[in-house]
């Protein structure tokens, strides 16, 4: 048993993350809390296909003599991709946050909810 824990443990490090990044884009209602909690969701996502990308016993996709099981390279180049998405997506989400912000005056969820709610119709941007 533990040592299929240790072969695995980066599959652990994987749900571990990704259950703290979800219970914190679910359950907080600060919206810099819901944006970390998805910035850390999805650096979960990038850890397990690096996870899975690794090929046991294989060597960089470079031709040398002998080698016969290589790395895919695909999904590390894929990851960088992603990981400039991620970075720009919380770049939106923080401006977004910093318009709510001075909109309502607070970045907590449920308060802004009471104010649209007290509105009675009219437009909270000012």
């Amino acid at each position: 048993m533990i040592d299929f824990i240790a072969a695995k443990y980066n599959y652990l490090i994987v749900v571990c993350l990704m259950m703290i990044g979800f219970y914190a884009v679910i359950a907080k209602h600060n919206l810099m809390k819901k944006i970390i909690g998805l910035s850390i969701f999805q650096t979960s996502v990038f850890l397990f296909y690096i996870s899975m990308a690794k090929v046991k016993d294989g060597t960089a996709p470079i031709i040398w003599e002998g080698a016969v099981r290589y790395d895919n390279p695909l999904p590390h180049v894929l990851i960088l991709t992603a990981i400039v998405v991620s970075v720009s997506t919380a770049a939106v989400a923080i401006a977004l946050m910093i318009r709510i912000y001075k909109a309502y005056g607070t970045i907590e969820d449920d308060k802004i909810r009471e104010i649209e709610a007290g509105d009675s119709g009219g437009s909270a941007c000012r």
